[in-house]
């Protein structure tokens, strides 16, 4: 006789579990590091977890994509138990939010309101939680300060622009594009470091203006660029490291030969 299968283990009994191993570690007897942390601290780990959960998507590396969505998980647990202890709100609220949310905007799976595309799905979400709040503040005030610049900006740009404060078209950006590289030439000829930041800074915010326009991520796209010219580069060590002019000895025509090869030989991975 085959002996009886253990009892499978529900996903929300493994949270609870995650949720009972964080308030051991912040206990008083606990693990020291743990019980240093604060909101503040740990501010900087979850955007860590967040980009390395990014990475393995990008790459396809689903045992590690796995592991690192267990790491980002942990994040929400440990500042919701900083919060407990602190009496403002527990992980239960946090949940009770998060499914209240779900149901309350989307009204076509939950109520009868009629949603047969994707577009009409957003629409329905954006008007639903924009009447959830009373507008607080000025318009931007609702675009969070705490997201990497490129995200930031085009949040901005799409808030604005849902008012009216956009280009009629792309023509205008490309445009606006090249006064703003003229203005840059011209603070590089003044040797105006303050002016070339400032001018640098309208370039790269126009350009995200072009990536919304495109109806593309400009965060995800500087991203694949980064991801692209990782691989380009490395192909370039590597054919030089194979023969007598490796990095450092090389000269950039030497580089430039194997990085213009990269480019016919390597591919951006197909995304299935």
């Amino acid at each position: 006789m085959s002996e009886p299968s253990a009892p499978s283990v529900s996903p929300g009994e493994k949270f609870n579990r995650l949720v009972e191993i964080m308030a051991r570690l912040r206990a008083p007897d606990g693990c020291p590091w743990d019980r240093e942390q604060s909101l503040d601290t740990l501010r900087k780990y979850l955007v860590e977890e967040t980009y390395e959960v990014l990475d393995a998507i990008e790459s396809r590396d689903f045992p590690g994509l796995a592991e690192e969505l267990g790491d980002l998980m942990l994040q929400p647990v440990f500042q919701a138990q900083l919060a407990a202890e602190a009496g403002h709100f527990t992980i239960s609220d946090s949940l009770d939010a998060i499914v209240a949310k779900l149901i309350r905007r989307h009204p076509h799976i939950f109520g009868d309101v009629q949603a047969d595309t994707a577009e009409d799905v957003k629409r329905n979400w954006d008007a639903i939680k924009a009447g959830e709040k009373e507008r607080k503040g000025a318009l931007l005030d609702s675009v969070s300060r705490a997201m990497p610049a490129l995200a930031e900006a085009q949040d901005i740009t799409a808030k604005v622009a849902k008012v009216g404060f956009d280009w009629p078209s792309i023509r205008e950006v490309f445009d606006k594009l090249h006064e703003e590289v003229a203005e840059l030439e011209q603070a590089i000829a003044s040797g105006d470091k303050a002016a070339q930041q400032d001018e640098l800074g309208d370039i790269l915010f126009v350009v995200v203006n072009l990536a919304r326009k495109l109806s593309l991520d400009a965060e995800i796209s500087l991203r694949d660029a980064n991801r692209k010219f990782r691989g380009r580069f490395g192909y370039v060590e590597n054919a030089l490291a194979a023969t007598e002019r490796p990095l450092g000895v090389a000269s950039l025509e030497e580089m430039e030969e194997q990085w213009q090869k990269a480019k016919t030989t390597l591919r951006s991975p197909s995304v299935p």
